[in-house]
């Protein structure tokens, strides 16, 4: 008895050692950056990698951006715009200081265009004639972007412009929050890293003076400088000073990297890329390529007796504690007295992994196919059918 009580404070005090090196290693990690405010995130599982002082509420310039190309690919997705809908520039959109693209009153643009100078060149006057043209004013659009900042769980975050350029104290984030809605816009609409990872496209201009040729220059600079950067956004001003939501791809994992008012541009783009190869250095992705192929399954109360099942969706688990994927074990589990009706994709059980004894995910088991519940005169056709062969 001795003996286990020795070995049990053995493997507690490895155990306590070990994730005291680690909390070291991280807070030694985060005193070397010069920013103040950071977090480095997972897209898939939403899992936290690192974070410093992640909840303080900040101004995060252009960054707000983020929210606003959200709210247009929404837009787009349920009709309320379409991509080649012709906007007008506004007045107010116009007057727009700070990054913009030089529209002018009365200029059309398409709404694909204006998302590009959104996307690529941080447009605060593209953004305002899209907020205008979604929800009327930029004051409406911007209580939508209030509203969906708490469906997110965005606690420290409140939206006074639909573009960052404003001063006001009420206009606020978290390093956090930017990460919440970073995620979101690239788990939803993937497909915005086409347009934040193009580096320089040229747009037209045609106004009341004629036809002229601009280029949307990318304000993200970690674009070049950093192996699988393909997004996100970059702000900056006087107040927020220098912030960035960088987001990259490497072998299956997608991280975001954001970091909040930066003292200078240069920190920014070096220590979001840090941030980022901190993440990467954590994570490892299984992937399940080699799943078991599935038998046909009884249904009672159909004449189809058996119908071929699928799997309803791939496996991924992302492991940030150097795990041996050798050691995942897979199981079938079977819902009991499959009865019909069965509908294609309905679920009839469900794939199991689990690793050192523990869950760690499930896939779920569909019909493949439909199986109609049998009445009494399908019985007597197939009776008939059995006697008359």
């Amino acid at each position: 008895m001795k003996k286990i009580s020795i070995l049990l404070m053995t493997v507690f005090l490895a155990a306590f050692l070990t994730a005291g090196a680690a909390s070291a290693e991280e807070e030694a990690f985060g005193e070397s950056l010069q920013t103040p405010h950071a977090l480095v995130m997972e897209v898939s599982t939403g899992k936290v990698l690192f974070e410093k002082d992640a909840d303080t509420r900040i101004h995060p310039a252009s960054v707000t951006k983020i929210m606003t190309i959200l709210l247009i690919y929404e837009a787009m997705e349920d009709g309320t715009v379409t991509p080649q809908q012709e906007v007008v520039t506004s007045a107010h959109a116009k007057s727009m200081g700070g990054s913009q693209v030089f529209l002018e009153e009365g200029e059309v643009q398409t709404v694909d265009t204006l998302l590009k100078c959104i996307i690529i060149a941080s447009g605060n006057d593209a953004a305002v004639a899209m907020a205008e043209q979604i929800a009327g004013t930029e004051e409406a659009f911007v209580a939508r972007m209030n509203e969906k900042a708490k469906e997110l769980g965005m606690e420290n975050t409140h939206f006074a412009d639909c573009c960052g350029l404003t001063d006001s104290a009420d206009h606020y984030t978290s390093a956090r929050d930017v990460a919440l809605m970073s995620r979101e816009l690239l788990l939803c609409y993937p497909q915005v890293v086409e347009y934040s990872s193009i580096w320089m496209e040229d747009i037209t201009h045609v106004t009341a003076k004629g036809s002229s040729v601009f280029t949307l220059s990318n304000t993200n600079k970690l674009l070049r400088a950093f192996n699988g950067c393909d997004g996100l956004k970059t702000g900056s001003t006087s107040i927020a000073k220098y912030c960035l939501s960088a987001t990259a791809r490497r072998d299956g994992i997608r991280l975001i990297s954001t970091v909040m008012t930066s003292p200078d541009s240069k920190t920014r783009f070096s220590e979001a890329g840090q941030l980022l190869n901190y993440g990467f250095s954590r994570c490892t992705m299984y992937h399940d390529e080699e799943r078991e192929a599935l038998p046909d399954i009884e249904v009672k109360g159909s004449l189809n007796r058996e119908i071929r099942v699928e799997y309803g969706e791939d496996f991924s688990y992302l492991s940030t504690e150097n795990e041996d994927f050798s050691q995942i074990e897979k199981n079938i589990e079977w819902q009991a007295n499959v009865e019909a009706p069965v509908k294609a994709g309905d679920p009839v059980g469900a794939y199991v992994y689990t690793l050192n004894g523990k869950e760690i995910g499930r896939v779920p088991v569909v019909a493949a196919e439909d199986a109609d519940k049998a009445g009494y005169l399908d019985y007597l056709n197939e009776m008939w059918k059995r006697w008359a062969i």
